[in-house]
């Protein structure tokens, strides 16, 4: 029997999601959460490393974060568009997994992929409810609870926050463990990932944290309105 799970993150490349929200999955995996992976591509177009080297890392980086399902689809790289193939590639992973809650890159970033990741995830959510859409596995219709978005590359004025201070030594070894995309080599090119790219994301969450009260946090946005489930004078 296939494994359910409470979090499903999905990415167009594998380290995307581990920028965005390693500390949140390592956050509910603690709490005893079932949490999970699905990377679109297998990121063949990147300009430093090799597929199978990234294959090698995403595999440390889903050890460090105790993941339960990680998922490696083989959509193409900077092919990322909205087409029925692509839509059911995603319904059929849902369906299977059936998660409560799922994450998708913000719509805007530099990297047209995570937007295009962002809008076939939307689809692919929507669709995956609707009893007479079909897809090849035939697995059944699946209705996913809530629908949330992380960034990648942006620092944007988020709609909610998670704290991760407990978790970010968790999150950046998650991030070391993609040696090829952060770290000079010889062979290797600069990119905007290779100059101090992992020290901007621990310290954009630092910068989330203090919109909170925390040392530590990641932003977030709904895709439906938020619910405030708190005594708002509770304190007064």
């Amino acid at each position: 029997m296939t494994e359910t799970l409470d979090i499903l993150a999905f990415g167009a490349h594998p380290d995307d999601v581990e920028i965005g929200m390693a500390g949140t999955l390592a956050k509910y995996k603690e709490q005893g959460y079932k949490i999970g992976i699905c990377d679109l591509t297998y990121a063949e177009m990147s300009s430093n490393g090799t597929v199978d080297i990234r294959q090698e890392e995403a595999k440390k980086a889903s050890e460090i974060l105790q993941l339960d399902v990680r998922v490696q689809l083989s959509l193409p790289d900077r092919g990322l568009y909205k087409t029925e193939e692509h839509i059911g590639e995603i319904v059929s992973v849902i369906r299977k997994y059936r998660p409560k809650i799922v994450f998708a890159p913000y719509f805007e970033d530099r990297h047209p992929d995570h937007g295009n990741c962002a809008q076939l995830v939307d689809e692919a959510v929507f669709s995956a409810g609707i009893k007479r859409v079909k897809v090849s596995s035939g697995a059944e219709s699946h209705k996913v609870k809530n629908l949330y978005y992380y960034m990648i590359n942006g620092m944007l004025q988020a709609q909610f926050y998670i704290d991760i201070t407990s978790q970010i030594e968790k999150k950046q070894q998650a991030l070391l463990a993609y040696n090829s995309q952060f770290e000079k080599s010889s062979d290797s090119v600069d990119t905007p990932l290779t100059n101090g790219y992992v020290e901007g994301v621990i310290s954009r969450e630092r910068a989330y944290g203090k919109q909170i009260g925390t040392m530590y946090a990641e932003g977030f946005f709904a895709k439906a309105p938020l619910e405030v489930n708190y005594d708002l004078l509770g304190g007064i």
